[in-house]
């Protein structure tokens, strides 16, 4: 069993940055991938990025490609997001998640999410 709890959601300005942290703990992590997804109100859950457990191979959104970074400090087990260039449309909650691989939704460890919000 894998828990994660998120932290560093706020509110930021248009084309400012936020990196948002994951610290997970659990048995057996050292071999689960982690990934990040959001949902903004009234629209599907989506995924956003995600790293293989070696923090190799990160895979991206488009909608994100070029403005959002996930990388992973093994000694810490703790995954990271840095969001650089925000728009008002990365407004949503964001769920960090494990055991999976993908951006489709089939994971099987979630966190209770953290809200980040981009608005002058």
């Amino acid at each position: 069993q894998v828990q994660l709890v998120e932290s560093g959601g706020g509110l930021v300005q248009p084309g400012g940055s936020l990196r948002l942290s994951c610290a997970a703990s659990g048995s057996g992590l050292e071999y689960n991938n982690f990934g990040w997804f959001r949902q903004a109100p009234g629209k599907e859950r989506e995924g956003v990025a995600c790293i293989h457990w070696r923090g190799t191979s990160p895979l991206y959104a488009d909608s994100v490609k070029g403005r959002f970074t996930i990388s992973l400090d093994s000694a810490d087990n703790t995954v990271y997001l840095e969001m650089d260039k925000l728009k008002p449309e990365d407004t949503a909650v964001y769920y960090c998640t494990a055991g999976g691989w993908g951006l489709s939704s089939r994971w099987n460890f979630w966190g209770q999410g953290t809200q980040v919000t981009v608005s002058s």
